[in-house]
């Protein structure tokens, strides 16, 4: 793959192409740590998830439709593409039509590939890890990427922070070119994940159209000098449970220390539920978690992603906006170590629930627990 820094007035093939997966995202909300596997999928629906990378494809494709009006999109048939595009008011092209309305990561590959060869100079993909990584196999050209975030994990930095970021990067890429970088391809093998073993691998490098505030970087684990700390901000957290109130404790090492200090055995990436010392609800689905957060006070306590600085919409779907719609007044309960508040270098924190007004309604300051009496006041911002 060529090197550089590429944009404004750099030579570029100014077509712009789509491919969907439709089912990305689908196991989140059911709280099965991915979407991979018809299996998986089904299991899924059986627990009440709905897919929503349609929604979020047409949300980032109307950024491009009130910027460029008469944009002619390159795409997949059907859920993979032109339908999300003719619902945003704009032309599809489409180049590649699957075999069955059933389809998976093979599909992907195919449809990015014929996108390439047909001409598209950047390519909007809507899924996760695992749809990216399905994206470079088809990206026979090495051309430029971008995902739209629709998937359950999304450790790699080739995504935009949110569908309208992606679209407005398309908007610029198109008006005028952005520069580009290098962007990792990171994924776990989901039934490792599912016993929680947290291992993101290397799959590949490509390149992305790059604007700061706009695509997001990599996952940074926690180092383990960083141990001292993390028991700390969850000490100071458990001192400041009240009874009475559920605590729906979402994904994250921190978190999951907070569950070791209660003596309890907690998911490390699923969605618990305790009252008063005690584990009701163990890697609960969002349904569940739904009649939680209805039977009383409740609030959902979160951590931070390092290096990214997400707090809601990577990996814990299971606190879907009508969950979070539920809890108390103030439903955030932040954990982080002061490190990886100082490792954003300034920016906000993220909340990308897939409910724009939700996100706008829980932007503003938070306070973050950090310790034993240390509590750090940090903003949150809308991707949007």
């Amino acid at each position: 793959m060529a090197g550089g820094e590429g944009g404004p007035g750099e030579s570029r093939d100014l077509r712009l192409g789509l491919v969907v997966n439709p089912v990305a995202g689908l196991g989140g909300p059911a709280g099965l740590k991915g979407s991979d596997g018809a299996d998986t999928q089904e299991l899924a629906r059986v627990r009440g998830a709905e897919p929503h990378a349609g929604e979020r494809a047409i949300r980032s494709l109307r950024v491009l439709a009130a910027a460029v009006p008469d944009a002619v999109v390159l795409t997949a048939g059907g859920p993979m593409g032109a339908d999300a595009v003719t619902a945003a008011g704009l032309r599809p092209e489409v180049v590649w039509t699957p075999d069955s309305p059933t389809t998976d990561g093979a599909d992907t590959t195919d449809a990015t590939a014929a996108l390439v060869t047909a001409g598209a100079g950047l390519v909007l993909f809507v899924g996760g890890d695992g749809t990216a990584r399905d994206v470079v196999a088809g990206n026979t050209a090495d051309g430029l990427v971008l995902g739209v975030p629709a998937g359950v994990k999304m450790y790699s930095s080739c995504f935009a922070v949110s569908p309208e970021a992606a679209g407005a990067v398309a908007v610029r890429w198109l008006a005028e070119g952005v520069p580009t970088r290098e962007a990792e391809v990171l994924d776990i093998d989901e039934e490792a994940l599912r016993t929680g073993r947290t291992e993101p691998r290397l799959h590949a490098l490509v390149r992305v159209p790059t604007w700061a505030s706009r695509t997001q970087a990599r996952k940074a684990p926690t180092p383990e000098s960083e141990a001292a700390a993390v028991f700390a901000a969850a000490a100071g957290l458990q001192a400041g449970l009240e009874p009475g109130v559920r605590y729906l404790l979402g994904p994250g090492g921190t978190v999951a220390e907070l569950g070791r200090q209660l003596g309890l055995d907690v998911s490390l990436l699923g969605v618990d539920v305790v009252l008063d010392g005690a584990l009701l609800a163990r890697d609960a689905s969002e349904a569940e978690l739904f009649v939680h957060a209805t039977a009383g006070p409740a609030r959902a306590v979160v951590t931070v992603i390092g290096g990214q600085g997400f707090l809601l919409g990577r990996g814990n779907q299971q606190l879907s906006p009508r969950v979070l719609r539920a809890l108390a007044s103030e439903p955030l309960l932040v954990v982080a170590t002061q490190r990886k508040l100082l490792d954003l270098g300034g920016r906000p924190l993220l909340v990308d629930t897939g409910d724009p007004a939700l996100d706008a309604a829980l932007a503003g300051h938070v306070r973050v627990v950090t310790g034993p009496g240390s509590v750090a006041v940090y903003p949150i911002a809308s991707p949007q």
